[in-house]
């Protein structure tokens, strides 16, 4: 095998390979290859929908990018990726820097990397063990980057101290002003108590509980990274925390600028597995926030070590359509705080520009109003804008704070003042379509726009953009639904066929905003797990334990009746297997054993009548309402029960002894859904011994 191999621009270094992957997710992989080997990054959207995959999400999703793109970097910057995988990231750290060294163990998604970053000639890609090729490495990185990484230590490094060595040897590669950036779970993460399952091991509560060794991964709390870092000697720590997770981060926030109540609402992320909501998670996050324990319960951590950066808050509207796709970030700048927006793609520079426009047009609109319009900036040659931080609290949260009390009067007067400002504009043909509470922020009564993406050169009525504000108020958090929404409108003077045109102009706006592909909450009803609420959860494993209670029948001569039966309890072992005892009198005729009361498939291993091993596959000895199948490998019987009333009666009354008896069965069941049966029935015809 070559050493070296290039594709397109990218160079891939072999000579730390060991020959063979030692780790791979399947076939998919192959089709992943396939993906970044014929088809443009603008195509991902379209193939992640048609393809409603995780695995083809998780790596080519764009919004993968967040948790690095606002990085402080140049052509000057020297960046190291240990674990680039299939290039999630590296195609953004390329965009930025000057030049990027990857490492990664597997061949193929090291090939996957190369191929969808062909066009980037600053990446060079090492391929084989981070132990190998860590002492080839320069010692002069600006940014060392361990993303979805750093809990893989002691698989990478192994030791009795594996994260701490793990730590000091990247110290080595970085330099002296250099940052080592790592990303990574919060093992106390609200979601894992919530009911999402740990995401490496794929179990409820395993990081919760602890790991083991055996595990090969570990998560840590913010306490536990920090007791890490103390004892690496590292001093300039700085915590992030990116939500939902750092794995598709749409918000980064830090000590300085921690969410505000109401904020943290996209809680329902769960694309790889099924989950249990056990509560809330945005009623319970708004609880931790005014408690102060955000970070301790944050579901992941970006932490950087070594020099800091200005970022204090960063917000990604990556659910839009390219032209407006934009990043919001709140950066203090000598000890100036500034809020700046910028285009994530060329072709939404326009729309950058278009805010600068916004601004003079609404200025113009609502000068000598009680109505400000925040101040802005173009700069980065028009790629960005550039606002001053406005201290105080949105119109939403001062409304939200009458609500929770019970304040429908304060409510009202805020709404009230909302509509005079919103509607003290001149008569000129301009308007905020998005002049929604959320927008508006107020500190001693100065009421100032912050925000205006959406202005329409034409005169809008003020009922219509209340009518918006208070659509998107309410549907943001369902909370709020304790609002006399009806009454409002009607106090709007808003007619019912203008309301079903305004939903109807909403959603033609939200299209357009949106674009032709699906947002990730989308995508998530498309491809992601079920969400059980706990009642539902208990609701179906009552029912199914229902279902699998096991019932014995007793027949003394007279036929089975209820009375001589019951259920049996404690039959099932650990495996799931079901062992089965009886223990019956001597004028018994026949034994009735209920494996369930669903339709089911049964296997049955073997019957046991007083220490003589029954042949199960006599049909005079052992008889069932379903269809045996025919003799099968294991050398039990297989049987098919059609019904929700499955039963197999056992022969014994050439069997019993006056004192003693006991049987004893093996069995294994599956319950099958009914609108599965005649299709099975079908299948099965020929493997049905009539």
């Amino acid at each position: 095998m070559e050493l070296r191999d290039t594709i397109g621009k990218v160079t891939l270094d072999y000579s730390k390979y060991p020959g063979e992957d030692l780790y791979c997710d399947g076939d998919i992989e192959d089709t992943m290859l396939d993906i970044a080997k014929n088809y443009s990054k603008v195509e991902y959207p379209r193939i992640i929908e048609e393809q409603a995959s995780w695995p083809v999400l998780y790596h080519f999703s764009k919004g993968r990018e967040n948790i690095v793109d606002w990085l402080p970097m140049d052509k000057n910057t020297k960046v190291l990726e240990i674990g680039s995988g299939c290039g999630a990231i590296t195609g953004a750290l390329a965009r930025k820097a000057g030049e990027v060294t990857c490492v990664d163990l597997s061949k193929k998604r090291s090939l996957i990397n190369a191929y969808r970053n062909q066009d980037c000639d600053n990446v060079t890609i090492r391929v084989g063990n981070f132990a190998d090729i860590e002492p080839e490495l320069d010692t002069d990185y600006d940014y060392c980057l361990l993303i979805g990484v750093f809990e893989y230590g002691q698989s990478y490094i192994g030791g009795e101290t594996p994260y701490e060595d793990f730590l000091r040897i990247i110290r080595k590669h970085t330099a002296v002003n250099g940052r080592i950036v790592i990303a990574i779970e919060n093992k106390y993460g609200l979601k894992y108590f919530a009911g999402c399952k740990e995401d490496h091991l794929g179990s409820y509560f395993k990081g919760l509980e602890g790991y083991v060794p055996q595990d090969g991964v570990k998560t840590f709390s913010k306490n536990g990274l920090n007791r890490l870092f103390k004892s690496c000697n590292e001093k300039n720590v700085r915590f992030f925390y990116p939500y939902p997770d750092y794995k598709f981060m749409t918000s980064l926030y830090s000590d300085e600028r921690l969410p505000l109540k109401g904020e943290l609402y996209n809680n329902d992320r769960n694309f790889d597995r099924d989950r249990i909501k056990l509560f809330d998670e945005k009623k319970t996050f708004d609880g931790i926030l005014e408690d102060g324990y955000f970070d301790i319960y944050s579901n992941s951590y970006l932490v950087i070590l070594g020099d800091d950066v200005q970022t204090e808050y960063v917000r990604y509207s990556n659910d839009r359509a390219d032209e407006y796709k934009i990043c919001t970030e709140i950066l203090n700048i000598h000890g100036e705080k500034i809020v700046k927006k910028r285009a994530l793609s060329e072709v939404g520079i326009d729309h950058i520009r278009r805010m600068r426009d916004n601004c003079d047009l609404l200025t113009d609109a609502y000068k000598d109003t009680e109505l400000n319009i925040c101040p802005a900036k173009v700069v980065d040659e028009g790629r960005a804008i550039i606002f001053p931080f406005i201290e105080g609290k949105t119109l939403a949260e001062l409304m939200d704070e009458c609500l929770n009390r019970g304040d429908n009067e304060g409510f009202e007067e805020l709404f009230k003042e909302y509509l005079k400002r919103i509607g003290s504009a001149k008569d000129v043909p301009v308007a905020d379509y998005d002049m929604i509470f959320s927008n508006i922020l107020i500190k001693d009564k100065i009421w100032t726009v912050i925000d205006y993406e959406w202005v329409q050169k034409k005169k809008v009525p003020v009922k219509e953009l209340a009518f918006r504000a208070l659509y998107c108020f309410i549907l943001e958090d369902e909370g709020r639904t304790i609002l006399n929404y009806d009454s409002i409108v009607k106090s709007l003077g808003i007619t019912v066929d203008e309301e079903q045109g305004y939903r109807e102009q909403e959603a033609l706006f939200q299209k357009d905003v949106t674009g032709k592909y699906k947002s990730m909450g989308e995508l998530r009803d498309l491809i992601g797990g079920e969400i059980l609420s706990l009642d539902d959860s208990l609701s179906r494993n009552r029912e199914l334990a229902d279902k699998l209670r096991i019932r014995i029948y007793l027949d003394h001569g007279a036929g089975f009746n209820e009375e001589d039966a019951y259920y049996l309890n404690e039959t099932y072992d650990d495996a799931g297997h079901i062992k089965v005892t009886v223990e019956f009198p001597a004028n018994t005729k026949r034994v009735r054993i209920d494996p369930c009361e669903d339709y089911a498939l049964t296997f049955i291993e073997s019957i046991v009548f007083n220490d003589r091993l029954l042949d199960i596959k006599d049909n005079k000895r052992l008889y069932i309402n379903g269809k045996k199948l025919k003799d099968a490998a294991l050398g039990g019987v297989t049987a098919v029960f059609f019904n929700n009333d499955p039963n197999i009666v056992i022969e014994v009354s050439d069997l019993v002894r006056s004192t003693g008896n006991k049987l004893e069965a093996y069995l294994d069941t599956c319950l099958i859904h009914e609108e599965m049966i005649e299709n099975l029935s079908a299948n099965l015809k020929r493997m049905i011994r009539l």
